[in-house]
């Protein structure tokens, strides 16, 4: 396999995870900020405060917008990868907490998504570094 067939394939998997990813935290996000009753008792039965839970909402959605903007905000993708990885290690933890299956499987399949996306993220950044230092 040739360079610019690897990298075609790494920017297919890259797109599509973070396609996935975006449909995921933009309706929980949504879900987070409008109180939909589903998402929102839940997770107060859990022992979220409820300004917690629309800064949470807010947080997912403005993270979405960074990933989805391409070749721009390298170093803030770097962190709303780890505010992703944050967010499903908590929400495993509290589906863990209150016996929710749906919550455990949800929260794994997220963070392995989350673990390839970022990981295609990483290749084509290499691949194109944003600055080049000279050599001496």
């Amino acid at each position: 396999m040739n360079n610019l067939s690897g990298t075609k394939t790494t920017k297919i998997i890259y797109w599509v995870g973070v396609t996935l990813l975006s449909l995921l935290f933009l309706t929980s996000g949504y879900f987070e900020i409008t109180k939909n009753l589903l998402t929102y008792i839940k997770t107060l039965k859990m022992g979220y405060p409820p300004y917690f839970i629309a800064l949470l909402g807010i947080s997912k959605i403005a993270g979405v917008i960074a990933l989805l903007i391409p070749h721009k905000l390298r170093w803030l993708k770097d962190w709303v990868f780890a505010g992703l990885v944050f967010a499903v290690i908590f929400a495993f933890a509290s589906g863990y907490a209150i016996s929710n299956n749906a919550d455990l499987i949800k929260s794994g399949t997220a963070f392995v998504v989350i673990i390839i996306t970022y990981i295609q993220f990483r290749r084509l950044n290499l691949l194109h570094p944003v600055c080049k230092i000279p050599a001496r």
